[in-house]
């Protein structure tokens, strides 16, 4: 008895103590967006929540809750809300973010009623947002663990799903010291996870209520295949000559681009480059580095005619606006996805994988696993410096054998990973 009475006040200390860090987080944070644009949107943002959330949901509505870190775990998310909705039409869906980047981008999204920052997870900012949005569901994409909305989820008994989950063992979850985050594992009715080894995880910890689904981003990749990605401006552009489009691209990635586009490239090759961060400075100094004929999206004429400028004319195209490149890729022979050469490591390369395109990035992509899978299948190609950049960009360029070869590889993995929403959607319906 004494040793249950023990645990129980542990529990009630971690979740005092985790409740003064929120508090403690969100002063710092008010203090820090004085300062810091980002965190600015961070925390304005959630001066809204609650009232965008009283405006949009009455106490009738049926509504179907997910919460996404950022604009990558959208995408996961994105093909399990569009089906929801397609479903019932009548059920209301609130989507949140933890992250400006995620919902800065996706706050005018057409699937969902209501757009929104999540509250910082304090228990009384947990209890107020669970008693306006009253869920029928709950959904928490890839691995965002709030403990005290965990906690107020399980109360309720409302069903809630891990979607596109995947665990690692140096998570605090799988340490013996992790017994409070174990504890908010308990409020997931079902996790839906990427990989064996996550299953094995869960198990290790008693947790077996776990499916091996795989990651729903495959199925939204797949999906915009299927969708109309035609870009007159793009084709336009490209003239029918050989493309390279480089998304998503930092500093470090563009100086090798750069490089090859002034000293080794031909005549018949065009380049696309969509950079992560469109801030004008940086874009204009991009711009001002490149020898060659370069036009911005921002430039691009409305009527060629009278504005004296045909875009074909140009051999370099700089996209300094957000939500095409996905479409742009559709357009390439061959792909850069930059990031690799930064901390956080490389982006998405199932994006231009999904249209059967031969994909180089930079060396930092370990942690992520369609990376690391189309790296071992020859899909994809890592390049340390703008020699091996040349190199790879040469060898495909000269042989259209090898790029289609290599892009098939990369399209077969994308397609042979699809069905994660499908399994998902079948629990849900039960």
């Amino acid at each position: 008895m004494g040793f249950f009475y023990a645990l129980f006040t542990t529990f009630v200390l971690m979740y005092f103590l985790y409740d003064l860090l929120i508090l403690f987080a969100g002063f710092v944070l008010k203090i820090t967006a004085l300062f810091n644009k980002k965190i600015k949107l961070f925390i304005d943002g959630r001066k809204l929540t609650f009232f965008k959330l009283q405006q949009a949901i009455s106490k009738e509505d049926e509504v179907i809750w997910m919460h996404c870190a950022s604009l990558g775990e959208f995408e996961q998310g994105r093909p399990i809300i569009e089906k929801l909705k397609l479903k019932f039409p009548t059920k209301k869906v609130v989507l949140t973010f933890f992250s400006p980047s995620g919902y800065e981008v996706r706050k005018n999204y057409e699937f969902a009623d209501v757009v929104c920052y999540l509250p910082l997870d304090s228990a009384q900012s947990a209890k107020r947002f669970l008693d306006i949005v009253h869920p029928q569901l709950a959904i928490f994409v890839k691995y965002e663990f709030w403990p005290n909305l965990l906690k107020e989820l399980k109360i309720r008994n409302i069903e809630t799903l891990l979607i596109s989950g995947i665990f690692r063992e140096n998570q605090l979850f799988f340490k013996f010291y992790g017994g409070w985050m174990r504890k908010s594992l308990s409020s997931f009715s079902h996790f839906f996870v990427q990989d064996e080894n996550s299953k094995q995880l869960l198990n290790s910890i008693n947790l077996n209520n776990v499916t091996v689904s795989g990651d729903t981003r495959f199925d939204r990749v797949f999906e915009i295949t299927q969708q109309n990605n035609k870009l007159p401006f793009i084709e336009e552009f490209i003239a029918d000559k050989y493309t390279l489009v480089a998304g998503s691209t930092w500093k470090e990635d563009e100086m090798m681009l750069v490089d090859y586009i002034d000293n080794k490239a031909s005549e018949n090759e065009k380049f696309i480059i969509a950079p992560h961060n469109i801030n004008p400075k940086d874009i204009a100094e991009l711009k001002n580095s490149i020898s060659k004929k370069v036009i911005l999206f921002s430039e691009k004429p409305f009527n060629a005619a009278q504005d004296g400028k045909n875009l074909s004319d140009y051999q370099v195209f700089i996209i300094d606006t957000v939500g095409i490149l996905t479409k742009i890729y559709s357009y390439a022979n061959i792909a850069y996805v930059g990031g690799g050469f930064t901390k956080t490591g490389v982006h998405n390369v199932l994006e231009p994988a999904t249209f059967g395109i031969p994909i180089l990035i930079g060396p930092n992509y370990h942690k992520f696993n369609e990376a690391v899978d189309l790296v071992k299948n020859k899909a994809c190609f890592v390049v340390d410096n703008s020699k091996e950049l040349s190199l790879h960009l040469d060898k495909f360029f000269q042989s259209n054998e090898l790029r289609l070869k290599t892009g098939e590889k990369a399209k077969k993995y994308v397609v042979d990973k699809t069905g994660a929403t499908a399994k998902i959607l079948e629990y849900i319906a039960k």
